[in-house]
């Protein structure tokens, strides 16, 4: 079988950031996978459950209710390896161009107060499964580490 793209990038190399995944063309609209690198891969621990869990109600929430982008968002969720979230929008477009939306919904998860969206029985399968405090601690990293200071090197797959 032949290997899909992001396991061609180096994972050695890569670092906190945000990053076009790869861009498709589904029926003359492009949709743009960002992938929102939040830790080092190999070399820093995994995020556990509870607060990827909490990062992702609070994004999608987000991102569903952002004045530019809530028709554009198609989905918001976790990697599967632990070390960040996909992020699908609608739209021909780079890293450059959604890093300050990355930027506003880290900042939306490192400040948020309150009871969690969705955090209930009747609106999500694990509800027990969030950790708000980790979650915007995470955030707060996420943001002083990779993207106030985002250069090429957070922003361009390096193969």
């Amino acid at each position: 079988m032949k290997k899909i793209a992001s396991f061609t990038i180096d994972h050695l190399k890569l670092l906190p950031g945000v990053y076009v995944s790869r861009q498709d063309n589904i029926n003359g609209q492009i949709i743009t996978t960002f992938d929102l690198r939040m830790t080092r891969p190999n070399f820093e621990p995994v995020m556990n459950t509870a607060e990827i869990h909490t990062i992702e109600h609070l994004g999608a929430t987000f991102l569903r209710n952002h004045k530019d982008y809530a028709d554009k968002t198609v989905y918001f969720g976790p990697m599967g390896c632990r070390t960040g979230f996909y992020m699908v929008l609608a739209g021909d477009l780079t890293s450059k161009d959604v890093l300050p939306l990355v930027v506003e919904m880290y900042e939306f998860v490192r400040d948020f107060e309150g009871e969690v969206p969705g955090a209930s029985a009747k609106d999500c399968g694990n509800y027990l499964d969030m950790n708000l405090p980790m979650a915007k601690y995470i955030a707060g990293k996420y943001l002083d580490n990779a993207l106030y200071n985002a250069d090429d090197s957070n922003l361009i797959y390096s193969k």
